[in-house]
């Protein structure tokens, strides 16, 4: 009736399984659905849907390759979901000067997304504003878009401080075989406290 081997139906409902579906049983006794299962409806207001199409649109201009193949079938999927294209708004337009910049050193953020998965540190040649250059290793823990450059903020060993690179600036950037983890005072938490009390402060002096 489905038209697939028996195999893929037993290879589905393992999948099924695993992934959370309540559905009991095993092959060659056949297979029961504990309790139903619902989908959660996709519900976005006019101006959540025109955020996210905006968003894809730039990460289409600006983004690596792996960034722009997601935007582009998370794109397929909202035209395929008849309720949300009706209410689609139309193509953006906006000028893609300000990306030129975002777009130099895009090719390094796969290596930085998968050093911060992997929690290795990074060895990097950075050249600053001013054009001096310096070698330094560091823990990524996050990157930023401000809308005209990438930037990578990390626990700098040679600094023994956080500190926040433009991508666009880095010359070199390679994964070292040397992991860490957290500890006091250098984690991604540490981090985005101390900015917020720096915001903080700099409110209560303004």
């Amino acid at each position: 009736m489905l038209e697939v081997s028996e195999r893929t139906i037993y290879r589905d409902m393992i999948t099924l399984a695993a992934s959370g579906v309540p559905v009991d049983g095993e092959r060659g006794l056949g297979y029961l659905l504990r309790e139903p299962v619902f989908l959660s409806p996709m519900a976005l207001s006019s101006q959540e849907l025109e955020a996210l199409t905006l968003g894809m649109a730039i990460v289409a201009k600006a983004a690596d390759e792996e960034l722009r193949n997601a935007a582009a079938s998370l794109s397929r999927k909202i035209e395929g979901h008849s309720a949300l294209r009706r209410r689609a708004p139309a193509q953006w337009g906006f000028d893609v000067h300000a990306l030129d910049t975002a777009q130099k050193g895009l090719s390094l953020l796969p290596t930085i997304r998968r050093s911060i998965r992997e929690e290795r540190k990074l060895s990097l040649t950075y050249t600053s504003l001013a054009g001096e250059s310096s070698q330094r290793v560091v823990r990524p823990l996050q990157t930023e878009y401000w809308g005209s450059v990438w930037t990578l903020s990390a626990w700098c060993e040679q600094r023994g401080d956080f500190r926040v690179f433009r991508v666009d600036q880095i010359e070199r950037c390679e994964i070292t075989d040397t992991t860490f983890e957290s500890e006091p005072g250098k984690t991604l938490e540490d981090y985005l406290a101390l900015i917020s009390a720096q915001l903080t402060g700099n409110e209560e002096h303004g």
